[in-house]
């Protein structure tokens, strides 16, 4: 899937952080949330699963931008 293809929810130029490298929350058109983030080793997912971490106010953003 493409990134163009997401609806991003974050980082949409209302803080610091506008650039395509910085933690962001993105919407798919079927309504699952993607969560771009540094990579987190708090635990070993099960395999095909990652850990991402993102601060709070990037999930407080989303949050705000799906109406919350």
């Amino acid at each position: 899937m493409a990134r163009e293809a997401l609806q991003r929810l974050t980082g949409n130029g209302n803080g610091n952080c506008n650039t395509d490298d910085c933690p962001n929350v993105y919407r798919t058109a079927s309504g699952s949330i993607i969560v771009q983030g540094d990579v987190s080793d708090a635990f070993q997912p099960p395999a095909g699963e990652g850990l991402v971490e993102i601060p709070e106010s990037v999930l407080r953003e989303a949050v705000r931008a799906l109406g919350g």
